[in-house]
């Protein structure tokens, strides 16, 4: 594909297809010319450098998730959906977190999403610094969540040697490795023992619900106790009992 019929877009779709597949190690000018038709000065020419591309690619992927009108579905819904929405376009695109760990990425996609997260808290009725801070718990939760995943996606993958590279030691995977080290403290075993014959997936998601419903759970108490606060500060200075000055 000449360079004139290009366009930015086309090239970062591309690279989101490319990172999905093989992660910010695997994307390159080469691979990605190579998957357009094109050489990898066109590459270039539309989006500087590599680094640029990932925060283009990144900041895209922001702008997939999908977003729930507070005023229509009410707050919490709102928020939920927002999360769990955020959630599976982490696990669609894996290399996301790694990727906003390394390079600075911002731009459109993640300042609607910042500002959508701004209006669902501020439906619920969060103000000034506990507004921030509300926003920053959900992400927070979800950042800690994706990080989980991207650890159990490397454990699948991963092989160890015993020993880090003693000569003959015995090759296995790195979840009976670690399992073999948890079984030798008793809660870890316990709990090992008591999810054993449980589905991981169906574990990971009651996992994720109930990680989302306390944080919801913890920030509605918030608001009733700062509604309680108020009330009854009113009360004192004007209502029922009060010296009304």
């Amino acid at each position: 594909m000449p360079r004139e019929t290009l366009s930015r877009d086309q090239i970062v779709e591309a690279a989101i297809d490319l990172l999905d597949t093989e992660g910010i190690d695997g994307l390159s000018m080469r691979k990605l010319g190579r998957q357009l038709g094109s050489a990898p000065t066109a590459m270039y020419w539309h989006v500087g450098n590599k680094e640029n591309l990932v925060v283009l690619a990144a900041d895209r992927v922001w702008g997939e998730v999908r977003r729930l009108d507070p005023d229509e579905v009410g707050w919490r819904a709102a928020a939920r959906g927002l999360v769990h929405e955020a959630h599976g376009m982490t696990l669609r695109h894996p290399w996301l977190i790694s990727a906003v760990s390394t390079h600075f990425v911002y731009g459109h996609g993640m300042a609607g999403l910042q500002d959508h997260s701004y209006a669902v808290y501020e439906a619920a009725g969060f103000t000034g610094p506990d507004l921030d801070w509300a926003v920053n718990t959900a992400f927070t939760f979800l950042a800690g969540a994706a990080i989980d995943d991207a650890v159990k996606a490397a454990m699948a993958r991963a092989r160890i040697r015993p020993g880090r590279g003693e000569e003959g030691g015995t090759v296995e995977d790195v979840v009976t490795w670690a399992t073999g080290i948890a079984a030798q403290y008793p809660r870890l075993r316990a709990r090992l023992e008591a999810q054993a014959d449980e589905d991981p997936a169906e574990v990971a998601r009651r996992k994720f619900e109930f990680g989302v419903e306390a944080i919801l759970d913890g920030l509605e108490a918030r608001l009733a106790a700062a509604t309680a606060t108020a009330t009854a500060t009113a009360t004192a200075a004007g209502g029922p009992g009060g010296d009304g000055r």
